[in-house]
């Protein structure tokens, strides 16, 4: 049983939080000192410079603080949203009608739209709610601290794999519009994107509301024109049976193959988290305006998403005849020939223009969110943090490479590869939160911190692995022709069952190594924003991000928890922890005090 003081008001206001990390030579070995001491004895933790400049590190490990997140429920949903106009969605789109014709087509972007929206409304509101990035949120339903690293892989690989197809398209833009060499524009994609990413939020939030006007017109112009100029394109598209002799009825192949396809863009819910994690806190007074936000930035995506991969494919159909069927699959080309009956010699500027803007929007985000899974993998992993931007550059790394080996040649059957592992990744974390909170399975809020999770947690992360090894194997043909169509709803159907059954069979156990006696369920908080001052780096943390330490004899964030390489995780081998003198909470005079309060509900 640990100690916890009561919360009291403090006579002044705490300073922001700010992230922090450390350099591993200066760790310190864990010691013991007497009850409700502070500090570790010693001169604090030591951190590298980026990782301390909150300006870049955006909270990369650690739960976003009330303090940081300063933006109203309409701006962090503007700039989510600005995230999705990369025109990935086109060539998908118009890859899968091309192969598997119209009617398979249209079904199979319309189901895999309805899982993607489905699936993504409990993660959006858990990551919006406790101020949480994918790679918590997943610790914390179901897969446990060590459990996560395979998911932050899963996550970093899809930010790599799609930041590789846009630059793909962004390079394929810049040779049409001024002759620029494809692998020298693959080059430029990369570079343009890390001035915008190593600035963070701020940065983010600005490109994109900057660039929305522009990728609004572009967006609509060409449907516009061809309104216009061509009125019974779309009723021929909707007779297409593709170019590989699939025919324009319905085939149940090629509705199970196009959706696993689709599908791939499932893991995109987590690149939305990434911003909705700055959600400000619910109130009564912008309840509504929360929900729809948190709906429309979270799984609402994918109905713009929807309509996207549709237009492109429609574009795609419009152009082939004059492009063939190779540069039809390229957004580009179709953009073009789409404006040309209007714009005559300057469809193409506008076309080239409207692509590269909608890929930096998109890129940035994709870089951003992998130097953000990254870090989440290596810390864990390393103990070292040296700071979330030095992790860009390994993520353009391998987007580069992807880019010059041509992986937009094998487009349909990566994205239908990956889909196997990424559905059975986010299925599994909304069945823990959709059943396994609701009915008592785990624990009614997300926990992320070192401190009170096992390494592994089967529940989640076995399903995950069970779904994912039998949907890959059918993917290969070793169950048959309709079981390697229809992999991924073979790995969502095993995910979702199997998360809860898990759970069931384990009673829950692997959930919690401890109760968390800082903010836990049951635990009386009287203000959420209330902080403790890290006995390591001695900073100060908002509650959710603190826990109690027995190594350090006191409270400690968790980052620093994280980043101990020494303290061999007593606190989890209770009785010999002891109990920790937590004390006294600091709580802002002046604050959202009311608007903060933690909801420990099921999400």
């Amino acid at each position: 049983m640990t100690d916890i003081a009561p919360p009291t008001t403090a006579e002044t206001p705490q300073s922001p939080p700010r992230t922090e990390s450390q350099h591993p030579e200066h760790q310190h070995p864990a010691h013991q000192r007497p009850e409700g001491a502070s500090g570790s004895g010693g001169p604090a933790r030591s951190y590298a410079a980026l990782a301390a400049d909150e300006s870049r590190e955006d909270y990369s490990l650690r739960y976003a603080p009330h303090s940081f997140r300063r933006w109203s429920p309409g701006t962090v949903a503007g700039t989510a949203l600005g995230g999705i106009a990369y025109l990935a969605d086109f060539a998908i789109g118009a890859s899968i009608v091309f192969t598997y014709g119209f009617s398979s087509g249209l079904a199979s972007i319309l189901t895999a739209a309805a899982i993607i929206f489905l699936t993504g409304i409990p993660i959006a509101r858990a990551c919006a709610t406790y101020g949480l990035d994918m790679d918590l949120v997943t610790r914390g339903a179901g897969f446990g601290y060590f459990g996560s690293t395979l998911t932050s892989l899963i996550y970093a690989s899809f930010t790599f794999i799609f930041f590789a197809l846009e630059g793909s398209i962004m390079a394929q833009a810049m040779h049409q519009a001024i002759g620029l060499p494809v692998q020298l524009g693959y080059l430029l994609t990369t570079l343009i994107v890390i001035p915008i990413v190593f600035r963070g939020m701020g940065a983010l939030a600005k490109v994109q509301a900057w660039t929305q006007p522009v990728w609004i017109i572009g967006m609509i112009l060409p449907f516009l024109v061809l309104a216009f100029e061509a009125p019974d394109a779309w009723g021929s598209f909707s007779s297409f049976g593709g170019t590989e002799g699939a025919g324009s009825g319905f085939s149940w192949l090629g509705f199970g193959l196009g959706t696993g396809v689709a599908l791939s863009l499932i893991a995109q819910i987590g690149e939305q988290a990434d911003y909705l994690r700055f959600m400000p806190a619910k109130t009564e007074a912008n309840k509504r305006r929360w929900n729809l936000a948190v709906l429309a930035a979270g799984p609402g995506w994918v109905i713009i998403g929807a309509a996207k991969q549709l237009g492109g494919a429609f574009l795609a159909f419009v152009a082939l005849e004059a492009v063939g069927k190779t540069h039809a699959l390229e957004p580009i080309a179709p953009q073009i020939e789409a404006l040309r009956p209007w714009l005559g010699g300057f469809a193409l500027p506008a076309a080239a223009i409207f692509v590269i803007v909608s890929q930096v929007k998109i890129n940035v985000t994709n870089a951003y969110s992998g130097s953000l899974s990254w870090s989440n993998f290596f810390s864990r992993v390393t103990h070292r943090h040296p700071g979330r931007v030095w992790y860009i550059f390994l993520n353009l790394a391998i987007a580069l490479t992807l880019m010059e080996m041509d992986m937009f040649a094998a487009l349909n059957k990566l994205l239908g590869f990956y889909s196997n592992v990424g559905i059975a990744w986010i299925a599994a974390v909304a069945a823990d939160l959709v059943i396994n909170k609701r009915i008592g399975l785990s624990p009614p809020y997300i926990e992320f911190k070192r401190a009170y999770l096992h390494a592994v947690n089967p529940a989640g992360f076995g399903a995950m692995v069970i779904a994912s090894t039998v949907s890959i194997l059918a993917f290969f043909g070793l169950f048959g022709q309709y079981a390697e169509a229809f992999s991924t709803f073979i790995a969502a159907g095993l995910a979702v069952t199997l998360c809860p059954l898990i759970a069931w069979a384990t009673k829950g156990r692997y959930y919690l190594a401890r109760p968390n006696p800082v903010n836990g369920p049951g635990v009386a908080v009287e203000d959420i924003t209330a902080t403790h001052t890290c006995a390591v780096c001695e900073t100060a943390y908002e509650l959710p991000d603190i826990a109690d330490c027995p190594a350090h004899a006191g409270p400690v964030c968790s980052l620093c928890c994280s980043l101990d390489a020494t303290c061999g995780d007593v606190c989890r081998k209770a009785p010999a922890a002891g109990p920790v003198l937590m004390p006294l909470p600091t709580i802002p005079v002046a604050g959202p005090a009311s608007a903060a309060r933690e909801d420990s509900r099921p999400v």
